[in-house]
């Protein structure tokens, strides 16, 4: 089946229906990696899909660093990240970073503040969490949020001036302290983290908590369609909320299922502790699921991109087995692979009645591949075959080289088996063998 016949996944019927409305002229959509370590297979497949969907609707996609935590985001991760992308064949219209935006970010908190939809608690994170109640008990809000617009406003200032230390103060968005969404209970939008960044260096000591930064950010590049895992579905109502109060551009989250994998680490913090502890050699050996690992393997970038294809978008989640990828990568490699001949354990064959001293045979490339091109296969009186492919006694529908059996060497001529030649221990040591010109 083509890639015109496929049938669409429910984002691309999502988009199709949103175009042919006119909700959106084109589509933008974004990966937002966190530079706090090397991407994985599982990363793969959200690349595929946000610069896929982009590449079919004639859209753009941005490559967006969530680098809101400084303590485990480095450049190093951010390099990576980039190459990993373009050896899977993309480019990004506009490499942002959503420290980008920690200007905007911090007016946009000052606007819910102000709105009385956002408040500074200074309980702790034991506190804050037991306030919040469990799923079948509602939470109930402290005296915290009681404060003033102007009294909120004034602590976030100072919070921002670096005048309180870590822990000492939050920012959180007032909502609802009874909803069945746990999320939804007033969660945090801002921290205090005196820590350096990598990109604003010691500008900034509040940062924003992911689930404001990110929605805001999509607002900010006018991202049209939002993907996301499933694990986010239920920070989604959040996502929706801020952007209702703030009035920004109205991006729209869509979630699919992650990518799960038989006898496959899957989680950024277990590469990491692989690495750290030093059971691997760094985050490209061969052995890991990262994308540098499987470019340091040698799967070809088109055999990821053509699994995260054939593995689809879903809404639940699902196992796929590893041996798709390697299916993937067998078939990718078998059209584009060149082919050499090496034997491994060799038994010496001379043909009794070559003549010349030598002469140039030509082989294809890859057979299965009509522009390959053919280099040149020497041959000679003397050559050497696998031990496999001789039996002296041969089983039936033994078809490789015996004694009275014709074989056709690869890219040569074919030949028969006329002797056996054995050492004083009836080991064979050598075949002799006449051939057919041609």
């Amino acid at each position: 089946m083509s890639s015109e016949e496929k049938s669409l996944n429910f984002i691309e019927e999502i988009i199709e229906a949103d175009l042919a409305r006119g909700k959106h002229q084109s589509i933008t959509t974004r990966f937002p990696p966190e530079p706090n370590g090397y991407l994985h297979i599982g990363h793969a497949k959200s690349i595929v899909l946000n610069f896929g969907l982009a590449r079919k609707y004639g859209g753009s996609t941005n490559l967006r660093f969530d680098d809101t935590n400084p303590v485990t985001e480095d450049t190093e991760y951010v390099e990576s990240i980039k190459n990993d992308v373009k050896w899977l064949g993309f480019e990004w219209a506009n490499e942002l970073y959503a420290s980008d935006y920690f200007d905007q970010l911090y007016e946009m908190a000052l606007k819910l503040i102000d709105l009385g939809l956002a408040y500074v608690d200074d309980s702790s994170s034991e506190e804050i969490a037991a306030q919040k109640g469990t799923p079948t008990i509602p939470g109930k809000r402290n005296e915290y949020a009681n404060r003033t617009p102007a009294e909120n406003r004034a602590l976030f200032e100072d919070m921002k001036a670096g005048k309180y230390p870590d822990g000492s103060k939050v920012v959180r968005a007032k909502i609802d302290m009874e909803s069945p969404n746990m999320l939804l209970r007033d969660p945090i939008i801002y921290r205090i983290k005196h820590a350096h960044h990598h990109r604003t260096g010691d500008k900034w000591c509040v940062y924003p908590m992911y689930d404001f930064a990110h929605g805001q950010s999509d607002s900010i590049e006018k991202i049209t369609h939002s993907i996301c895992t499933l694990e986010f579905v239920p920070h989604r109502p959040l996502y929706n909320w801020c952007i209702e109060k703030l009035a920004t551009f109205p991006s729209q989250q869509y979630e699919f299922a992650r990518l799960n994998m038989t006898y496959t680490v899957m989680s950024k913090r277990k590469l990491l502790q692989l690495v750290n502890e030093q059971m691997v050699n760094g985050w490209d050996d061969p052995r890991m699921s990262t994308i540098s690992g499987m470019r340091r393997r040698g799967y070809p970038a088109a055999a990821i991109r053509e699994f995260c294809d054939r593995i689809g978008v879903a809404k639940r989640d699902n196992l796929i087995d590893v041996g798709l990828l390697e299916f993937c990568v067998r078939e990718e490699l078998n059209k584009t692979a060149l082919r050499r001949m090496v034997v491994f354990d060799p038994l010496k064959v001379i043909i009794t009645n070559y003549d010349k001293v030598s002469e140039d045979l030509t082989s294809e490339n890859n057979p299965e591949d009509p522009n390959g091109g053919v280099r040149t296969v020497p041959f000679s009186k003397e050559i050497w075959i696998e031990k496999d492919d001789f039996m002296e006694i041969p089983s039936k529908k033994y078809f490789r080289l015996a004694p009275g059996q014709m074989v056709r060497l690869k890219s040569a001529y074919i030949i028969k088996c006329e002797e056996v030649v054995k050492d004083v221990n009836g080991n064979i040591t050598e075949v002799h063998c006449t051939y057919i010109p041609g």
